[in-house]
């Protein structure tokens, strides 16, 4: 067996001969794709196996099986080669002489307002780089991050997913938008006790979101046991789920005061809940605006970091 010191660098060629054959689950298939003959393809995969010591695939039934091995190789493989795609197309801009540009997905938990607000600092600093944000549904995040369609992704989470590299930058804290009619909009400051028997409107179903099990969390502390409902609305702004379920509330980050021609009226927590707010990008990428948009973003206190639920989410995901 080789000692891991003696292992030669990976040929990128190789690897995404791999991950083709990988997600395809047969070499007919994954030939066609890649324009090579089964034989060649076949020779390859034997070639990188010999390179890492060990058997990547289960060859006993119809189809390539990935072995632990090869489960291993593929999750590295994958942030590996997009990282030296988005290389590529880095030198080639500055060869071009073109701008920098750097696109921000965002989650809908998170407002444009408050992307552009936490990512203000390094756009003074870099004048010369262009940004787009666009909002993008959690689902998303790793395929758009590896595609090379999003450089970054801001989110309310604290998990750190797999194939991507991630630092919580941030915390907001929480209020509750409340339809103008409800018996709680006169009510200033809230406490969590005053929502027992409210609805709560989430934006994702409890052990299938952080979000959702931050905020349960939150509200079992305080001995409220939440009756939530799922938002049938995705994509708006979270304050808007009470204008559709007008005997519910709905925890924002919005200001206080009253919102949408005074609709809806965003109060104050007694004891504000601090949510966190969590960078994604690719490991093995460097850029110049992303360090400056992680180093002038506010730290808070290590203490005010929110603890995962008791039992996490088999589902890690935010809202």
């Amino acid at each position: 067996m080789k000692e891991a010191g003696d292992s030669p660098a990976l040929d990128t060629r190789r690897l995404e001969q791999f991950v083709a054959v990988a997600q395809a689950g047969t070499l007919a298939a994954a030939a066609e794709q890649m324009f090579l003959t089964q034989q060649a393809l076949s020779t390859a995969l034997r070639q990188l196996e010999r390179e890492v010591g060990v058997p990547l695939f289960d060859r006993s039934g119809r189809r390539l099986v990935l072995t632990s091995a090869g489960e291993a190789l593929l999750e590295g493989a994958l942030p590996l080669l997009a990282g030296a795609r988005e290389l590529a197309r880095s030198v080639q801009r500055r060869a071009a002489g073109t701008a920098d540009a750097f696109t921000i997905g965002h989650s809908p938990a998170l407002s444009n307002d408050e992307a552009f607000t936490l990512v203000e600092p390094a756009l003074r600093r870099h004048p010369d780089v262009s940004v787009t944000f666009v909002q993008t549904f959690p689902r998303l995040f790793a395929e758009r991050l590896l595609s090379g369609e999003l450089d970054l992704v801001l989110r309310r989470g604290v998990e750190p997913p797999p194939q991507l590299t991630s630092s919580v930058v941030t915390y907001h804290p929480l209020r509750l938008a409340i339809p103008a009619g409800h018996r709680l909009a006169e009510r200033d400051p809230i406490r969590v006790r005053d929502l027992a028997d409210v609805p709560i409107v989430v934006w994702a179903p409890e052990r299938r979101s952080f979000y959702t099990d931050f905020l349960v969390a939150h509200l079992r502390r305080g001995g409220v046991e939440p009756r939530l409902r799922v938002c049938r609305i995705q994509g708006a702004p979270p304050a808007t789920a009470v204008l559709v379920d007008d005997d519910a509330v709905a925890f924002v980050t919005d200001p206080a005061g009253t919102t949408h021609g005074g609709r809806i009226v965003v109060r104050d927590f007694d004891n504000p809940p601090l949510t966190p707010v969590q960078a994604l990008w690719l490991p093995h990428t460097v850029s110049e605006f992303r360090d400056a948009l992680l180093s002038s973003i506010p730290q808070h206190a290590a203490d005010a970091i929110p603890q995962p639920p008791e039992v996490a989410p088999p589902f890690p995901t935010d809202a």
